[in-house]
């Protein structure tokens, strides 16, 4: 990844009702109020559970608002082109896990890869946060060639009810993410 495209992404967080209209589908009412405008794949279908479970954390916890998915936000072409952040704040061992995303129109251009370093920067910033964590299908090579790229180590499997079987990675917070 080149370090002129990490220089113009950001996350762009979002709140409560945000999530709650692009879990509903209303486009129209998450432009409304959404920090930056989003196309119409943001609220299709793809992306709405991870929305709703958004919204129902933020409503139980609104200080994790700060900590969850955002919107992935490239600065120079003002475009909104995938989500990413954490899952949550840290848990009480210090870990936080990452999960992102990329508009299809978009894959390909390095923006996962822009995302995660982001993140991976702010989470080595962050005085209660010691382990990164990502869990990825074993069928997404694409995730797993950029968790190896950033120094993950593969800890494990898991079952996740929506995504099915999981491959857990893990790499201590501290320390560069460069991708070296």
């Amino acid at each position: 990844m080149t370090a002129h495209l990490l220089r113009r992404v950001r996350i762009v967080h979002l709140s409560g009702p945000v999530f709650r209209a692009l879990a509903a589908g209303d486009l129209d009412g998450a432009n409304a109020i959404a920090p930056v405008p989003v196309s119409p794949y943001f609220a299709g279908p793809a992306w709405r559970g991870v929305w709703r479970r958004r919204a129902e954390r933020v409503a139980r916890e609104p200080a994790s608002a700060a900590w969850v998915t955002g919107l992935i936000w490239d600065e120079r072409r003002r475009l909104a082109v995938g989500r990413a952040g954490y899952h949550g704040p840290p848990d009480e061992s210090g870990m936080v896990e990452i999960g992102y995303a990329v508009e299809p129109a978009h894959r390909r251009q390095g923006y996962a890869a822009a995302a995660l370093e982001v993140l991976l920067d702010r989470a080595a910033t962050e005085p209660g946060v010691r382990t990164v964590r990502l869990s990825i299908s074993p069928d997404n090579l694409v995730s797993t060639h950029l968790a190896t790229r950033f120094h993950f180590t593969r800890v494990g499997e898991q079952w996740d009810d929506e995504d099915g079987l999981e491959i857990r990675y893990e790499r201590p917070a501290g320390g560069s993410a460069g991708s070296g």
